[in-house]
């Protein structure tokens, strides 16, 4: 296996079994995130930012309660920040945009917030809360805003205690068909 790839895999085997408020661990929320797009028929690229969309929550060293003490370590930003090195702007930038979809979505259907499970009620709350309409005029005019909202779409659902999955392993062809450099 490629080494920057075995590095990603290595992190999801040491840190995936953390929970953050939710009632699945993080590698089964990515598992479930991307299923879900592959389900949808989404283009690869999709798919393989809605499996690392929250890598950054593996990277730091905050704690799976991080929320409830009321801190925002910007998991989207540090994802989007180490993944770079191995991936190009169609995976990493909605990655990275994928906690201001979630803001923007709270702005533009307010029905939306009233679906959100408590965990990420908490962390909205943190991150900003919804947007406002200057806000979410400039996440329109991010180049990769739509597939952030799509993968928004797909983490929201990503959240089936026992849903099964096909296994890590299974994405490593379509994540080593992305690697940069």
């Amino acid at each position: 296996m490629n080494d920057r790839l075995q590095s990603i895999f290595a992190t999801y085997q040491q840190h995936g079994h953390r929970q953050y408020g939710e009632t699945v661990t993080e590698l089964q929320h990515a598992l479930q995130t991307a299923t879900f797009a592959r389900q949808s028929n989404e283009p690869d690229a999709v798919v393989a930012a809605a499996l690392l969309h929250d890598f950054g929550h593996l990277l730091h060293s905050g704690g799976e309660d991080i929320a409830e003490q009321g801190i925002d370590m910007r998991h989207e930003n540090l994802g989007a920040n180490r993944l770079a090195a191995y991936f190009g702007p169609a995976i990493v930038e909605p990655i990275r945009l994928h906690v201001q979809a979630k803001r923007y979505l709270c702005w533009a259907e307010p029905a939306y917030l009233d679906g959100l499970s408590p965990a990420s009620r908490l962390s909205l709350q943190i991150q900003g809360g919804p947007m406002d309409a200057a806000e979410a005029a400039q996440f329109q005019r991010q180049p990769h805003h739509d597939i952030a909202l799509r993968l928004r779409r797909y983490d929201d659902m990503g959240k089936v205690p026992a849903m099964a999955t096909p296994p890590l392993e299974d994405f490593r062809a379509l994540l080593e068909s992305f690697l940069v450099g």
